[in-house]
């Protein structure tokens, strides 16, 4: 009998770990400077704080649909593909990025209903990390919210699910969220989630997707859906055509941030009014390709950022400028 109840408790213990540990993974513990690839602690003197969400690097594999912390291969893609657009956002702002657990490359290539158990994961990490950030570091400080792909998406979710408080609304210079799409229904259900109507407007999101002309679908703009969009090169959310002249350079950066190659005017822009898409002229689907499977041909996801880099650089300054022009500063470091 005492047998029997030894192996009753020890299945019971088992199961309650199983609970514990096997439904649900731990925490991340972001007061641990080492789950951050950018934790900036000085230059105070600094004019805001920049909270940079990395796009996907992980590609999946046995250890499941999110990257784990414990995957080095995987964290140096992260500071890689971190440090290629870092450069955009960091001339006059400390620099936070979190190392979290991404959803990998290949939940992507499910249906969005069973993507989001993945994605939901991933939130969570960079919604925990952000309010570490916040409660630890921010001290009343202006802040820019940004991100590529993955990480756009999980700025907007930051968005809608953090900054709903008049008072953190008024700390949000801006929210890039590039590559990933905004729709009119998104912004009316959550009326702190502002998209950017030209180039010095703050609180706002800015966000756009490129792609060739003759695209009609693709992951982030599926078909039949309709996303807001802002034109990088004249900063218009209509339809009016940017040349080429405009654009200020594309930037070609490696994984340590270094610009290998910069081209003046290498492409125009105009927004599709069916879609909402940055539609990209003057290059071709073979000079670029997209790089990925899930990606069809014309496709430019992968260079959304390299395109407008220098454009979107000055952009940055210009709204920072704004927002401290309107009275508003980072209080004394």
């Amino acid at each position: 009998m005492k047998t029997g109840r030894r192996l009753l408790s020890l299945l019971l213990l088992l199961a309650v770990a199983c609970l514990g540990g096997c439904g649900r993974r731990a925490a991340v513990d972001y007061g641990d400077p080492s789950n951050w690839a950018y934790y900036e602690t000085e230059d105070d003197a600094k004019a805001a704080d920049v909270f940079f969400v990395c796009p996907t690097v992980y590609l999946g594999g046995s250890d499941g649909h999110n990257m784990a912390l414990t995957d080095q291969a995987a964290k140096a893609d992260f500071l890689g593909a971190t440090n290629m657009e870092k450069g955009i956002y960091d001339d006059a702002c400390r620099f936070f990025a979190p190392y979290y657990r991404q959803a990998a490359l290949d939940v992507y290539e499910m249906e969005p209903e069973a993507r989001e158990r993945y994605l939901a994961l991933a939130f969570e990490d960079v919604k925990a990390a952000f309010e570490t950030y916040y409660k630890d570091r921010n001290e009343g400080r202006p802040i820019i919210l940004a991100g590529f792909s993955q990480g756009a998406d999980l700025c907007i979710r930051l968005v809608k699910e953090c900054f709903a408080d008049p008072g953190r609304q008024d700390q949000l210079v801006a929210c890039y969220a590039i590559g990933w799409r905004v729709t009119e229904e998104e912004t009316a259900a959550y009326p702190q989630l502002k998209f950017a109507a030209g180039e010095a407007d703050t609180g706002v999101v800015v966000a756009f997707n490129s792609e060739a002309e003759e695209v009609t679908d693709s992951l982030m703009i599926p078909a039949g859906t309709k996303t807001l969009a802002i034109n990088p090169l004249n900063w218009r959310t209509d339809g009016t055509a940017a040349d080429k002249s405009l654009n200020d350079g594309a930037c070609f950066p490696d994984y340590d941030g270094v610009i290998q190659k910069e081209i003046p005017a290498l492409t125009g822009a105009y927004i599709d009014d069916a879609r909402g898409a940055l539609k990209v002229t003057d290059v071709t689907a073979q000079e670029y390709p997209p790089g990925l499977d899930i990606f069809e041909e014309g496709v430019y996801h992968l260079y959304d950022y390299q395109f407008f880099y220098r454009d979107l650089e000055q952009n940055v300054q210009t709204r920072l400028a704004a927002y401290l022009a309107d009275g508003r500063t980072a209080p004394e470091g």
